[in-house]
């Protein structure tokens, strides 16, 4: 089976957040549709040249054409969630969402919007202003050595409230790469065991099985970074019920905490002046004018 074109999954995507209770996350999201549409494990870790997931990329694209199309939206926690109008779309007209979305877009490159989408061409090539910083933090994520990865992780889950946070990087231990320990609200802790993966392709559930033997006798908790996905089967055995949790962070949710922790990425808010003409002001002028005076006759 071809993996589908961006388009092809909008219906898919309604039709998934529908199911899910009219909102899910990322992974909730891509994982219903990929699901729903049948996708082997094989489909799903195919990736473009620059080693990201084809399927999710092209799922991205699908929820920001029918974000700008207004039928669903989602919050800054990364929740998608059907508008009024999603709630209530029987279905999904492809190429009206599509020309709807580029003709705003490219609506607002004229007026010298740079964050504007791109067309249909430039979405499989990865340009506009969202992809380019993705891309460009992602090939610096390759690029690192497995120490200088690890030593990535170290930050991310200091920044993200560990303590005592060390890079083990043993060989014979299990693939354990670090140890560290979760304060929550500064009154519980737990010790947690990581593992990094800078891989560009998916990581299946042997990786999460393994993780969870060199956690016995340990800890009740684990946490596997990647660059790459994460297989259904990963994910399901990330959850297995009676078995301790192993938690998973893959290359797109990687990108999204090392932008919100501002590791590595600069943030910069710009404002934008919106300029409208008040047309009640000069309403309220025109019927403020004085009427003239009549002349008056001389007696």
């Amino acid at each position: 089976m071809t993996l589908p074109t961006y388009d092809a999954l909008f219906s898919p995507a309604i039709a998934a957040l529908r199911a899910l209770g009219g909102s899910a996350s990322n992974a909730e999201l891509d994982d219903r549709v990929a699901t729903d549409l049948g996708l082997t494990d094989d489909e799903l870790a195919t990736t473009d040249r620059r080693g990201r997931s084809v399927f999710g990329y092209r799922m991205t694209w699908a929820k920001s054409y029918l974000k700008g199309f207004g039928l669903i939206d989602n919050s800054q926690r990364g929740v998608w969630s059907l508008t009024e109008e999603g709630s209530a779309a029987q279905s999904v007209d492809g190429a009206e969402v599509r020309r709807f979305v580029v003709k705003a877009y490219n609506e607002r490159r004229k007026a010298g919007d740079k964050t504007a989408h791109p067309d249909d061409a430039e979405i499989e090539e990865g340009a506009g202003a969202e992809a380019d910083w993705r891309l460009d933090l992602m090939d610096r994520l390759l690029a690192l050595t497995p120490a200088a990865f690890e030593g990535l992780a170290q930050r991310l889950l200091r920044e993200s409230g560990f303590v005592d946070v060390n890079v083990t990087g043993r060989s014979g231990d299990g693939g354990i790469d670090g140890t560290g320990i979760l304060r929550l609200a500064g009154l519980i802790t737990f010790p947690v065991l990581f593992q990094c993966k800078r891989w560009q392709g998916t990581v299946g559930s042997r990786e999460v099985r393994d993780l969870r033997g060199a956690m016995q006798g340990r800890t009740e908790h684990g946490l596997i970074i990647t660059t790459g996905t994460f297989s259904r089967d990963a994910r399901a055995e990330a959850v297995r019920e009676g078995a301790p949790p192993v938690d998973l962070i893959d290359g797109e949710q990687l990108l999204d905490e090392l932008k919100r922790l501002q590791i590595g990425v600069f943030v910069r808010s710009v404002e934008v002046e919106e300029i409208s003409v008040e047309a009640r002001f000069f309403d309220a002028l025109s019927a403020q004018e004085p009427t003239a005076k009549a002349p008056q006759a001389n007696s």
